[in-house]
């Protein structure tokens, strides 16, 4: 992912649900979940269990992290 000028990589994981996916990815030490929408576009999903003590990742960081996995899946 090329994010405010770094070229940054980071760990991932496909884990499928009967006829879904996800894509865990570890941002920063925090794992987040990417998944598919209606439209097939992917979106960030956290479970709010852990949102206690979590470092805020930028928005921007996400949406460039889920157009990435859109170029990979597309």
């Amino acid at each position: 992912v090329t994010y405010n000028g770094h070229e940054l990589y980071f760990p991932a994981t496909l884990n499928i649900f009967g006829y879904t996916y996800k894509i865990h990815v570890e941002v920063f030490g925090q794992l987040i979940s990417f998944e598919p929408d209606e439209e097939r576009n992917f979106r960030a999903v956290m479970n709010m269990e852990n949102l206690n003590g979590i470092k805020k990742i930028d928005k921007a960081l996400l949406e460039e992290i889920a157009s990435v996995i859109e170029i990979i899946v597309k």
